[in-house]
């Protein structure tokens, strides 16, 4: 379909060597956030010392439009959200809400979208409702993706020069406890997703692996970002991570 690449598919498995010697890793300086755990800056050395001894060569790398992701992205991703969403309306796709006697189409649309979508789904199609709107299209989506074109070129740039995968924190902090967030400020819960939505801007694979855990037990990852297209390397530097770090903690029961 219009979504997919008409490319043949690799033999991920056999990718799965462990070897990554003489593979380049990229560091990129922009992930070095101010007011980081130092949980999460001692992983993430750790994870450079990890692919080092594996016999990766490290360097440092620059992404410089890093600081603009996150906003850019939370104006494409609602905005695409709206846009696909819009079909679940009861007519044809998804939920239909029970009806009473003399509602319309406009009761019927109204209804199923408040049943059927969570608050979440429902945030973000409002967002990509609004910065899809006139007199905001240009204001806020169009420039959103320009800012996703620097982004990608960024990326396109660290590839050119050689490197073959790069390494950061999976999110700047632990993993929330059950239920912890249930109440949390959203848009506090969307800067965690500020070292992932880079991949996602810029059409990239990237995968995150388990690699330690915090003071209370909760796991902490580092992700691995690849070159596009190149999957099966990227999953054997990640494999070659995992086998280095290890990682083999259950949680206690908690049920």
């Amino acid at each position: 379909d219009s979504t997919s690449a008409d490319l043949a598919v690799p033999d991920f498995e056999a990718a799965l060597t462990g070897d990554i010697r003489g593979k380049k890793i990229g560091i990129p300086k922009e992930y070095r956030m101010d007011g980081m755990p130092d949980e999460i800056e001692a992983l993430w050395a750790k994870g450079v010392d990890m692919l080092r001894d594996a016999g990766a060569e490290i360097v440092d790398i620059s992404l410089p439009h890093t600081k603009y992701a996150l906003p850019a992205y939370y104006v494409v991703a609602p905005a695409e959200a709206s846009s696909n969403l819009a079909r679940y309306d009861g007519v044809r796709f998804g939920h239909r809400a029970k009806l009473a006697q003399g509602d319309g189409i406009t009761e019927m649309y109204e209804k199923t979208r408040a049943e059927g979508f969570g608050d979440e789904v429902k945030r973000r199609v409002m967002i990509g409702t609004y910065v899809l709107s006139a007199g905001f299209y240009d204001a806020y989506y169009n420039r959103a993706r320009k800012v996703r074109t620097l982004i990608k070129k960024d990326f396109e740039d660290v590839f050119a020069t050689g490197v073959d995968s790069i390494l950061t924190p999976a999110t700047p902090s632990s993993a929330f406890g059950l239920g912890e967030m249930k109440d949390a400020d959203p848009v506090q819960m969307y800067l965690n997703d500020v070292f992932t939505v880079t991949v996602n801007l810029a059409g990239l694979p990237g995968i995150s692996v388990p690699a330690g855990l915090d003071h209370q037990g909760l796991p902490l990852g580092l992700q691995l970002i690849g070159r596009p297209w190149e999957e099966g390397d990227l999953l054997n530097h990640a494999y070659a991570l995992e086998q280095a770090a290890g990682f083999v903690a259950k949680p206690q029961k908690w049920w």
